[in-house]
């Protein structure tokens, strides 16, 4: 039976959730995942729980505040301003606290989202840290194939 090694391609359902117990990700009502092991699809702290695993195994991971998607950072709290938003998206876009906002990356190959924290007249104050920043998260894994 094959067994997880760094560099492993994997078929997998998996479920991410945060302190509340509600899934973040879940792919299991879905179809299975696929990735490569070490490729950044999973943050290192999952993907080291991973290795060693046979194919078939079914694991529940409990993660301490911080482990998985490191601990919050205050200076990835921004404002950005009104003007720049409507250079980067819809002009017409409305904003609520909540929403999560997608930006371009500087060299425009990739995006990276913010939730909206507040809304002011002139900018809105965004935070890009991940959503389980600084939380314990729950995963849970079953592997379906190994190769």
């Amino acid at each position: 039976m094959n067994t997880v090694q760094p560099g492993s391609f994997l078929t997998l359902h998996y479920r991410l959730s945060g302190p509340d117990g509600a899934d973040v990700v879940s792919t299991f009502a879905d179809k299975p995942a696929t990735l490569s092991l070490g490729s950044g699809q999973l943050a290192p702290a999952i993907e080291s729980l991973l290795v060693g695993l046979a194919e078939g195994a079914h694991e529940r991971f409990e993660l301490a505040p911080g482990a998985a998607f490191g601990d919050r950072n205050p200076e990835l709290l921004q404002r950005v301003k009104r003007a720049l938003l409507r250079e980067l998206g819809d002009p017409d876009a409305e904003y609520h606290v909540g929403d999560v906002v997608q930006f371009p990356t500087p060299d425009g190959q990739g995006a990276y989202a913010g939730v909206v924290r507040e809304v002011g007249e002139d900018s809105l104050l965004f935070d890009f840290n991940h959503p389980l920043a600084g939380q314990p998260v729950r995963f849970e894994v079953q592997l379906l194939g190994v190769l």
